[in-house]
């Protein structure tokens, strides 16, 4: 038995020390499933797993086992059946795509053009498959984030400018793009704090996001969003002079009541008017909230609802929420350390992603990707869905990445 119940027996752990030869440049050109799929390192690691699963196979069918071995193996065999069933498609795949591509080559030297076509079409559509299928093994060796599944708390907060008030338009239109997101993928979005600002932008602004997998997807939003466009109206308008200002956004796994207590004395709650749009009920009631947390500064206010008590449970919600990030910013700074995650530090401070609207480009940073048309992004629909994609799964692949390496680093006594 070898790790908390998980069994591996003992000739293959002798085959499972391969040498990985992953450094900063192969980090760069790994970035899709295909590609680590096809590494050395990886193949023999999957090899590894596809003949423990067949040998436990083969040792419960035996049935010369004791109970308390066979819950083991059972145990095993389950978290290994998934594994060795997509390794094994993945090959059957791989097999066909050998096959068009060597009668490709024929029909190419033959002058079939039209059958040709056809053996290429078959083949773009047998990548992608494998694309997928590579994806979705890489997510089972992954080790799920116990947030993943987790609500949220988003917030956007407008930053600084040289000139202009393209910073409160620009957070309004992000506020917006995730309300859009949250829509397109069906999830609940409800508005806890609004700030608008004078000339319609957004100082500030914070949701409440729940569903199927939120934090999964919107986990790597949090942190500086940079513009640069040519404000539309002032004197940089008709000179055409292009402005940079930032926003950040902030996103919080939402915890469930269990998670984060909070001790009432530690709170002080301050009650007054609301300000900015919200009805007739502004500025004639004390309904919003402000909670400050004492023994941590943290202070949450909410001011969305027309009842004091309802903003009050908002905030406490929110503030729980803020107090469950610290807890869990101590945990990823300890990973951080141990796995050298590649794929930013999640500071909220760090710049992430630009949106140059004169070149209409969006730039994640992190993973030197471009996407045209930002319309079409900030629509918070299928542009937006497919980069936050392309970051999970380069997010994916890092931590197979380095989940190999500290396999290697362990097997190997290091």
């Amino acid at each position: 038995l070898h790790n908390h119940g998980s069994w591996r027996p003992k000739p293959l752990l002798d085959t499972a020390r391969f040498t990985l030869s992953f450094n900063s440049w192969h980090r760069k050109n790994h970035q899709d499933s295909q590609a680590l799929w096809k590494h050395e390192s990886v193949q023999k690691y999957l090899e590894t797993l596809s003949k423990e699963y067949q040998q436990i196979s083969h040792l419960l069918s035996a049935d010369s086992l004791n109970g308390f071995e066979q819950r083991a193996l059972r145990r095993r065999c389950a978290d290994l059946s998934p594994i060795a069933a997509a390794f094994q498609e993945i090959k059957e795949a791989e097999r066909e795509v050998q096959e068009l591509e060597a009668m490709c080559t024929e029909l190419d030297s033959r002058d079939e053009k039209q059958l040709l076509e056809l053996a290429l079409e078959e083949k773009e559509s047998l990548d992608k498959k494998m694309n997928v299928l590579c994806r979705k093994l890489f997510q089972l060796l992954v080790p799920k984030e116990k947030y993943d599944r987790s609500p949220v708390i988003l917030e956007v907060t407008a930053g600084r400018t040289t000139g202009g008030d393209i910073c409160q338009q620009f957070t309004k239109e992000m506020f917006e793009m995730y309300q859009n997101y949250a829509d397109y993928k069906r999830w609940t979005f409800d508005i806890v704090n609004y700030m608008p600002a004078e000339i319609g932008g957004l100082h500030h602004a914070a949701a409440h996001i729940s569903g199927e997998n939120v934090y999964r997807h919107l986990k790597y939003e949090g942190g500086t969003h940079r513009v640069q466009r040519i404000p539309e109206t002032g004197m940089s308008s008709r000179m055409q002079r292009i402005h940079t200002g930032t926003m950040s956004v902030i996103v919080l796994p939402q915890p469930e009541e269990v998670d984060v207590k909070v001790d009432p004395k530690d709170l002080r709650i301050d009650t007054f008017r609301a300000r900015g749009a919200g009805g007739q009920h502004v500025n004639k009631t004390d309904s919003a909230v402000r909670i400050v947390h004492l023994p941590t500064g943290l202070a949450v206010e909410c001011q969305q609802e027309r009842s004091q008590q309802m903003n009050k449970e908002i905030a406490l919600r929110t503030l729980r929420a803020k107090l469950y990030q610290q807890i869990i910013e101590k945990q990823i700074s300890q990973e951080q350390s141990a796995r050298k995650l590649q794929l930013g530090t999640r500071a909220q401070s760090e710049r992430i992603r630009t949106y140059n609207f004169t070149q209409d480009r969006v730039t994640d940073h992190r993973i030197s990707y471009d996407a045209r048309n930002i319309k079409e992004i900030l629509s918070g629909k299928e542009a937006l869905d497919k980069l936050i994609n392309r970051l999970l799964e380069f997010a994916e692949i890092e931590a197979v990445t380095q989940y190999l390496e500290n396999l290697q680093a362990l097997e190997g006594g290091g």
